[in-house]
């Protein structure tokens, strides 16, 4: 266990956390949030003892193995794989030991150390870190590629891979996820379930955290408070002592009302499409989520495109791709105001590539692109934070897109992406990645565009700003295309999916949950070649454990099914009487009791379309929790 008793953490003079208690018990799986610059790192450093605390005594069991993701990695000559081998520190220990063995012709220790490696399955490390690799996006020619040839994305993945590979009691994980695309994400999420040891895990993923975490550790106002449960429970349990503060209760009623106006905008269209529905139980949960929000620096919305031209933008038949290098053919899209596009497919299938021939950075080889006239594209992508002037502050970038706005109008603006006082005047060179972010953001949304590209927009955002992201998403009028490992905004701002995969483009017909199993149906085929014996052997068992589980899905997935079919009837049946209710010879005098049958019927129709909506959304509810737990 790991135990923190009156714990005070400083900085230089300035007071991090101060008299912290709370035990993390042996095999918790611990999400440490907060907002940046609580301590959440050095809180990380004082568990490895890079950092003594000024106060308080912090202890853990000895012999304890600590594991976590190293920031730096060395450019060195070495494969992919065996530096990724390297993380099971014991086992090169041991190589080491019987090398020595071997050149002093040590037969009984020679002996000693084969029973030692095969105790600690040193014969399949190799096979264990291919796997690693394999699930965090690299192929298998890129094994024995030397580590200094990969990018730093690639190389951050492979300081990933050796912290998984280490047999650690302990691991410590500081945002995983950003340097990953969401099949990686998906798969690590699987992995880190059932991870043996304690995780203690720093994420600005929230579908990362519930997904992983039994317990959350938040930072703020210089303490840290334990919660049991997961990042969703703790969300709650705060909400509840905001709403203790009278000023904060009414910012949540505010932001509550808000919300549900774009929730019930959206139940009218969203009974036919299975990524509807799945957007409205999204949208749902917001308007609880909200509440433990209400106290966020961040508050912003899209400003009204100033044209919205049908279609936007058309492809047809079109290919396109780097230099002689195809990477898309026969991509057919088109993009109307409205539209809210999400992007699934593998790592390298083509996703970036599609959303920069939608905004002009790449053409087609062939085939037809038509853009609107009045086409206006805001395109949010990594490498754009590079392209900030580093010596000119936010105000100033501002300045460039608007030179007749007034200062404190520019600096109203950039309040609500965090950028207040002094921080709208100091130069963007220091900032961290996530300011950069922002600021970014702030100059896209500025700008006015009726088609937003965003590629991955919440790298380095904090919760706080993915969720002022997704409100600011809900209400935007033009057309969105979204690539991002963060499902909760992919599930709660997009309407349809597009599967980029194989070098084509075709429509996703179902939601998120569905496309992690189609993940796991590739990664199945794509394995089935190579399984092991022990693949082969519980083959059996899994077939059985899955027709086991499938029984007890059926009733739930039936009450969805039978609300769904509900819905879509009482949905008919409301536009029967509204088509009824739009003839204007019903309002005449002699029509009085004819439209009074009317308008009893369709607010009886309404009533309950709502109470089926409500009985879908926990059916649903339930159904997400059984197949979580199964």
């Amino acid at each position: 266990m790991l135990n923190f008793n009156g714990i005070a953490l400083r900085r230089g003079t300035r007071l991090l956390l101060d008299d912290v208690t709370f035990i993390i018990h042996q095999g918790n799986k611990v999400g440490i949030t907060g907002a940046n610059g609580t301590g959440k790192s050095s809180f990380f450093a004082l568990i490895q003892n890079e950092l003594g605390a000024d106060q308080g005594d912090y202890t853990l069991p000895p012999g304890m193995v600590i594991a976590h993701v190293a920031q730096e990695t060395p450019a060195v000559d070495a494969p992919a794989i065996d530096y990724v081998i390297d993380g099971d520190r014991e086992l090169r220990k041991l190589q080491a030991q019987l090398k020595q063995a071997e050149i002093a012709q040590e037969g009984e220790l020679q002996a000693n150390i084969h029973g030692s490696l095969d105790a600690i399955g040193g014969y399949t490390a190799r096979s264990r870190a291919a796997r690693l690799m394999n699930g965090l996006g690299f192929a298998v020619q890129q094994e024995n590629s030397p580590v200094q040839s990969f990018s730093g994305g690639w190389r951050m993945r492979l300081n990933l891979a050796q912290a998984l590979m280490c047999r650690s009691d302990i691991l410590l994980l500081d945002e995983p996820t950003n340097h990953l695309d969401l099949d990686a994400v998906i798969w690590l999420q699987d992995w880190l379930s059932s991870y043996p040891g304690t995780l203690l895990l720093v994420s600005h993923d929230r579908d990362f955290l519930d997904e992983i975490t039994n317990h959350i550790v938040h930072l703020e106002n210089e303490t840290a408070k334990l919660y049991k449960g997961n990042y969703s429970a703790f969300e709650s349990l705060r909400a509840e002592f905001l709403a203790q503060q009278h000023s904060a209760y009414e910012k949540q009623q505010q932001e509550i009302t808000h919300i549900r106006h774009f929730v019930d905008r959206f139940r009218a269209k969203a009974t036919k499409a299975k990524q509807a529905q799945s957007r409205l139980k999204a949208l749902a949960k917001m308007e609880l989520i909200a509440k433990a929000h209400i106290d966020s620096p961040f508050h912003f919305s899209f400003r009204q495109p100033e044209k919205t031209p049908h279609p936007l933008l058309h492809l047809e038949n079109v290919a396109t791709g780097y230099k002689d290098n195809t990477i898309l053919s026969g991509a057919n899209l088109n993009i109307a105001p409205g539209d809210r596009i999400g992007l699934l497919g593998p790592n390298g299938a083509g996703k970036s590539t599609l959303i920069k021939l939608l905004a002009g950075e790449l053409q087609p080889f062939s085939g037809l692109q038509e853009n609107a006239q009045d086409l206006k594209v805001g395109y949010f992508a990594q490498h754009q934070l590079e392209q900030l002037h580093l010596d000119e502050t936010p105000l100033q970038h501002l300045q460039r897109l608007d030179r007749q706005a007034t200062e404190k109008d520019l600096r109203n603006f950039l309040g609500g992406f965090g950028f207040r006082g002094d921080m709208a005047v100091t130069s963007v060179a220091p900032f961290s990645g996530g300011e950069k972010a922002r600021l970014v953001l702030a100059l896209l949304v500025y700008q006015r565009p009726n088609l937003l590209l965003l590629d991955e927009p919440t790298n380095h955002l904090d919760l706080e700003m993915r969720h002022a992201l997704g409100v600011a998403l809900q209400e935007y009028s033009g057309a969105m295309v979204l690539i991002s490992h963060d499902r909760h905004l992919l599930r709660s701002v997009s309407d349809q999916f597009l599967l980029v995969a194989n070098g084509v483009l075709t429509q996703f017909p179902g939601d998120i949950s569905d496309y992690r199993q189609w993940l796991t149906d590739q990664r199945a085929n794509s394995n089935g070649a190579q399984s092991s014996p022990e693949d082969t052997a519980t083959k059996k068992q899994k077939r059985r454990d899955q027709a086991e589980r499938r029984k007890r899905l059926q009733p739930l997935q039936s009450a969805v099914k039978t609300a769904e079919s509900k819905m879509d009837k009482l949905n008919a049946d409301k536009l029967d009487v509204e088509l009824l209710l739009a003839d204007s010879s019903l309002y005449e005098n002699t029509q009085k009791d004819r439209l009074k049958t009317l308008l009893l019927k369709k607010s009886a129709v309404e009533k309950l379309l709502a109470e089926t909506e409500e009985r879908w959304l926990t059916a649903s509810h339930t159904l997400e929790e059984a197949e979580q737990s199964l």
